[in-house]
């Protein structure tokens, strides 16, 4: 990609977005207690990692965490890759009597949500399952919509959101880019 339209996200404001999703989440859980953070790949899981450790240092308690997969479950996947990459799906712990915060980096049509939703009733029947996203950018295509917000972004159809992350680019950065301007 060439050069971003604009910087949504600092590191730090990456950072503080995180802090303030953990708060949200005890408050309305009223605590952190029979929680589970699961991350869809693949930048998710270390989303997903990073709120399960200040929930953790906020309420003393460890809170588990997954991954998970969803390239089987996607509603595009002939139009995805002739062979689509298949990842691990590793949740730990029995989904029972408890509520499953879904974390994600950006949510945009709602079809990824709805596939990890599928890939995780496959797997058991929790409590109740929250979604957790860094980004929202709107253009639903599916009733769909997160319970934490980290930034609510209005965008346009040719706009993409790029989130990096430490783990998995080497930074942390949330940007912007137009295809318009690519073509």
């Amino acid at each position: 990609m060439s050069e971003p339209k604009a910087t949504i996200l600092s590191a730090d404001e990456i950072r503080r977005a995180l802090t303030r999703i953990a708060h949200e989440i005890v408050e309305r859980n009223r605590g952190a207690e029979n929680l589970a953070l699961i991350g869809v790949h693949t930048r998710g899981i270390p989303l997903a990692n990073r709120l399960a450790a200040k929930l953790s240092e906020l309420e003393g308690i460890e809170v588990p965490g997954g991954m998970l997969d969803i390239t089987l479950y996607r509603d595009d996947l002939s139009e995805v890759a002739r062979q689509p990459i298949i990842r691990e799906t590793q949740v730990p712990f029995d989904l029972a009597d408890r509520r499953v915060i879904l974390v994600d980096d950006v949510l945009y049509t709602g079809r990824t949500v709805r596939a990890a939703l599928d890939a995780l009733i496959d797997l058991g029947r929790p409590e109740g399952i929250q979604l957790a996203v860094l980004v929202d950018r709107g253009h639903r295509e599916l009733p769909i919509r997160a319970d934490y917000v980290g930034k609510n972004l209005p965008t346009a159809k040719h706009e993409v959101v790029k989130v990096k992350l430490q783990e998995t680019d080497g930074t942390d950065i949330v940007e912007l880019y137009d295809l318009e301007a690519l073509k």
